[in-house]
Order: C-alpha cells, then structure tokens, then sequence
C-alpha cells in the first residue's frame, strides 16, 4: 500500500488529537512518549516511511494537539484508542516510546486481534524498585518547575508542551504505580515483542542515585526478560532520549523487528 503524506484530526474526550500519515509498505502506529511530539520524532518518522505506512500523532497537551482538562493515563489511553480507530490500520505494527510503549502495552492487551507486534521504546519496563519515592519528590517537583521554561519557550509551535509542572509531577506518580502491575498485561499479549532500552536512562551522571536508577532499569528489563522469554531485547548506548539521538539505530531494529512479525 501506498499513501501521500496526509493530516486529520480525532477528535476525543474534548480533544482536537493531530494525527499524521505518510509512507508506503507494512502498517505502524507510532505513539511519542511524554514531552515528545511529532516534530521532534520528525527524523524516525522519515525513516520508518521508507518501508512502512506510518500513523504518528501527538499526545494532549503537547505539539499541535490541543490541550485538555486531565492528563492522566487512563485519558491517554482513550486518545490512543481513538486514533487506532480512526486509523483504518489492519493490524499495525505498534511502535511506543517511554509512556508511548505503556499505552501500547495496554492497547495491545485490551485489543489482542489488533496488533502484530510491539516495539518499546524505553518504556513499560517492570522495575523492582519504583523510581519515585517520598524522598525523590522535592527532586522530581523541581525538574517540573524546571521544564516550564522550556515549556513556554516553545510555546505556539509544533514543539509545545502545555502539561503544568503539577500535571507533570502527578502523571509520574500515576506511571509508577501502572508499571508495578504491567506483567499481567504483558502475560496477555500474544504477539511478538521487541524491546529496545538505553544503557543510561537517567544520564550518565556520576552521583548514586543516577546509577542506582540505570540500574534498577536494567533490572527491569532483565525481569521482563524471564517472565516472556520470546521476548527479545536490544541495548543501545544512549540516555532516555534515544528516539531523537539514536533516530537511524532505531529505525533498523523496528524495521527488524517488524519483519520478525511477518
């Protein structure tokens, strides 16, 4: 099959959700992670339309979809939903990035006939340890009072964000507690599963808790690893945001991994 770039609009639970379609070849559905939006994926986008017909959007609250009155994952759950609708994809490869790969996970377990495979991204991992704690919140309060410069930096443009820092912090709270319960959703997934993780997903800062966190996310994946055992991993060197980084490497193994679904 083969499409012209193409651009609609989904609209759901209040929200105008920019969607975006282009590419020829095999189905894929590309959901951003948080923070992230279609402009700064534009290089994967590219990439992937190669030989895949690609469905990419952004999230509420972010890029050029329009803001909402909650930001909770339940919400970005439902949108996900509306765009697979709207989509008239058949069985699409699903290809999520941080809460992205969360959000497919659970499509894929809510809708087992309507995937042929999952590529995660540095996201659904089950970690042994949550990453939040009581002690971390005054830390994670001032990375989010942090991002709203940034946030109104890229105000109006393709790149925005309009998540409030408090959205922020309360979304990450919420994250955690859906990862401490994904092995069950994965142990409902049939189709094949391809991970791709960073070897330093919180930096490659020298202080403990950043080490602590690298790996404790390892930890995760290797957890993972043993309870779906066809599951298979690869490991780039690179921090969280290897989708923007690492486009190239990325788009290879998807487009691996997307053969091993055929």
């Amino acid at each position: 099959m083969s499409t012209q770039d193409s651009h609609f609009t989904v609209h759901h639970d209040g929200v105008a959700i920019q969607v975006s379609r282009g590419g020829r070849g095999r189905p894929l559905v590309l959901c951003p992670g948080l923070l992230t939006t279609q402009a700064d994926l534009c290089e994967l986008i590219e990439l992937l339309r190669r030989d895949h017909d690609v469905v990419a959007f952004d999230l509420r609250g972010h890029g050029l979809t329009s803001a909402a009155d909650r930001y909770t994952f339940e919400a970005f759950l439902g949108d996900f939903g509306a765009v697979m609708a709207e989509s008239d994809h058949h069985a699409p490869l699903l290809v999520g990035h941080s809460l992205g790969a969360d959000l497919a996970v659970h499509y894929a377990a809510d809708h087992p006939d309507a995937v042929s495979g999952l590529v995660l991204v540095d996201g659904a991992n089950p970690v042994p340890e949550p990453f939040l704690t009581e002690a971390d919140l005054p830390e994670f309060r001032a990375m989010a009072e942090g991002l709203r410069h940034e946030f109104e930096r890229v105000a109006g443009t393709a790149r925005q964000v309009l998540l409030a820092p408090q959205d922020f912090l309360d979304l990450n709270i919420e994250i955690e507690a859906v990862r401490s319960g994904i092995l069950d959703r994965y142990r409902e997934i049939d189709c094949p599963i391809h991970l791709i993780m960073s070897t330093s997903m919180a930096g490659n800062g020298d202080d403990d808790r950043a080490r602590w966190r690298n790996e404790n996310w390892r930890a995760g994946a290797e957890r993972l690893a043993r309870e779906r055992p066809h599951l298979s991993t690869s490991w780039l060197d690179a921090h969280h945001r290897l989708v923007v980084t690492h486009a190239p490497e990325i788009a290879r193994l998807i487009r691996d991994a997307g053969k091993a679904t055929c």
